[in-house]
């Protein structure tokens, strides 16, 4: 029996596998693994990361786990690592594949949740590199309850070419370019070498690094842990530190629900506002506030951006990339800027066992004025996500504007109507569209898609031939952090559950106003009726089984997070109380 007088093991969900002569069968697995009688007796820790071969964002996790089981040990608990999956963006991106994409969120949630109740571990660190494994494994630890911290991977180093930081988004970018003509596939070839130079996330305030950003402002990752690229080895310290931070968490019986309230929710939007984040965190913090219970919605995000002003100068609607922002001090100092106008709630609870307000005193850094802007002297006045809300978009939409100017957030024109992405990216690199249109996308929401998948590579297209600030495009599916431009996504209600989206017909002038948050046609309620009488029904999809077919029929609406399950809400037990 352990000799470690800090863990009651008689309320922690291991006594089930370790404890007492009826388990004396489990324990000699345990001894056929080389764990110790005193391992045996201690708190067991799952350590779960997204570690495969896909891609560059994952390739580093498998290492840093060996850190924070390190860490775990020499806070007195056994660590039992484990992996889940991943679908990378960048490359499911364009294709069929990204159908796969937000479905993976909830199997990483969903996986990481049966490993945990599988195997009765009483606590966990998780670590994650790729824009759906972040908030998947943030979910699983806000659904389980359990002790909690969440690691990052880190990011991507910023590729060069022609003396200029560039990054995947700027790839993407140039397949436009040499669509038009004003770019070689000679030269596509020579940046496609130098555009990725290291393990990592993509670099910029895209998704990963936008719920990087989130997991330290709502409290369930330690102050700076994002920051450092993949490849710096200083990002050890903070591998062994939160394997130790975990151990106190369960000591004192903080749970990740403790962590993530509605407050640490608002502060997490405000961070996502204020840095010029991806739209999907307004798909994501839903997501993690129904694990918890927490009614939060896309408004309730917008909301919180509203009044944040935007001060962090990332792309992909600034100038600099998280390798940057790491530099001059990460989210801590932003953090402290927000504070300085009272625009964080400074008692909510952190993974370090301290509050907000007492970590955020610990942290020296200020704002250097190039990166992080002085919040008293922005980049805008408000954040750099807004929702919007007309007749086109009942249950709202969202845009990017960080890097828009005021007369570049209002927009109006006749609407192009395309069926898919397919259709419409065919169309982009045809030039069959026209300057001033609306670019509509629909069939492409949650279940409609099904998959929601992101339009990268028209948006991308778009702007590589130059027209990106001359069109605009809504879409019931969603975008890429790396996407810019006026480019609404999350319009909902769905095509696929009979949304106005599914109703609008070539010609029909869209009126698009970040400025109001209006989304409205010239299609009176009676001509909808009409239309509505004469739809027939959602598009027939190739997903008649499997798991994207299944995802498709639990999934719910993109205002309230595409969540899959009632969450905390509907709960009858807790998973740390059993």
């Amino acid at each position: 029996m352990s000799t470690n007088t800090r863990f009651d093991k008689s309320k922690l969900p291991s006594r089930h596998v370790t404890e007492g002569p009826a388990r004396a069968p489990h324990r000699s697995y345990f001894y056929a693994m080389g764990i110790t009688e005193e391992e045996i007796h201690q708190p067991w820790v799952g350590v779960a990361t997204c570690w495969n071969e896909a891609a560059p964002c994952n390739i580093a996790l498998n290492r840093q786990a060996q850190i924070v089981k390190h860490g775990v040990k020499k806070g007195g608990g056994t660590p039992r690592e484990f992996t889940t999956i991943t679908v990378t963006d960048g490359i499911a991106m364009g294709h069929e594949g990204m159908r796969s994409s937000l479905a993976s969120r909830d199997a990483i949630a969903d996986t990481v949740e049966l490993t945990m109740r599988g195997h009765c571990y009483d606590a966990l660190v998780g670590l994650a590199g790729c824009d759906k494994s972040l908030p998947g494994m943030m979910m699983a630890m806000v659904r389980l309850n359990v002790p909690s911290v969440f690691i990052y991977g880190g990011s991507i180093l910023p590729g060069r070419y022609k003396g200029q930081d560039i990054t995947v988004q700027d790839m993407f970018e140039a397949v436009g370019k040499v669509q038009a003509g004003t770019m070689s596939e000679a030269e596509l070839e020579i940046m496609e070498r130098v555009a990725c130079p290291s393990s990592g996330a993509c670099g910029a305030q895209y998704t990963a690094n936008t719920m990087a950003c989130v997991s330290e402002a709502i409290g369930l990752a330690l102050l700076n842990s994002s920051g450092a690229p993949a490849p710096y080895e200083s990002r050890d310290q903070y591998g062994e530190a939160s394997g130790v931070a975990v151990m106190h968490l369960i000591e004192k019986n903080i749970r990740a629900r403790d962590i993530v309230t509605r407050k640490a929710l608002e502060n997490a939007a405000r961070v996502v506002g204020c840095t010029g984040g991806s739209t999907n965190a307004a798909l994501h913090l839903p997501a993690l506030a129904n694990e918890a219970g927490i009614e939060f919605d896309l408004f309730d995000v917008a909301a919180c951006m509203k009044d944040t002003p935007y001060f962090v100068d990332l792309r992909p609607g600034g100038k600099y990339v998280a390798k940057d922002l790491h530099e001059v001090g990460g989210v801590a100092v932003v953090m402290k800027e927000l504070a300085k106008e009272g625009l964080l709630h400074l008692d909510c609870m952190t993974a370090s066992g301290k509050t907000l307000g007492e970590s955020l005193e610990e942290i020296r850094g200020e704002a250097d004025g190039r990166v992080i802007y002085h919040i008293n002297s922005p980049i805008t006045k408000t954040g750099g996500v807004v929702a919007l809300r007309g007749n086109v978009a009942p249950d709202g939409a969202i845009v990017k504007v960080a890097g828009m100017s005021e007369a570049e957030q209002v927009f109006s024109g006749p609407a192009r109507v395309f069926e898919c992405e397919e259709d419409a990216f065919e169309a982009v690199k045809q030039r069959a569209y026209e300057e001033g249109e609306v670019i509509v996308i629909r069939n492409e929401g949650p279940a409609g898609g099904p998959g929601m998948r992101e339009m990268l590579s028209t948006t991308a297209a778009l702007s590589g031939q130059g027209m990106g600030k001359k069109v605009a495009l809504i879409t019931d599916g969603r975008f890429s952090g790396a996407t810019r431009g006026f480019c609404v996504g999350h319009v909902g209600p769905e095509a696929a559950h009979g949304g106005p989206i599914a109703l609008l017909k070539n010609g029909d002038i869209i009126t698009l106003n970040a400025l109001t948050g209006e989304l409205s046609v010239n299609v009176s309620d009676e001509e909808f009726a009409k239309r509505k009488a004469e739809w027939k029904g959602p598009r027939k999809t190739a997903y008649t089984s499997g798991a994207v077919h299944k995802f498709a029929k639990l999934v719910g609406g993109a205002r309230w997070g595409a969540v899959t399950h009632p969450g905390a809400k509907a709960e009858s037990h807790v998973y740390m109380d059993q």
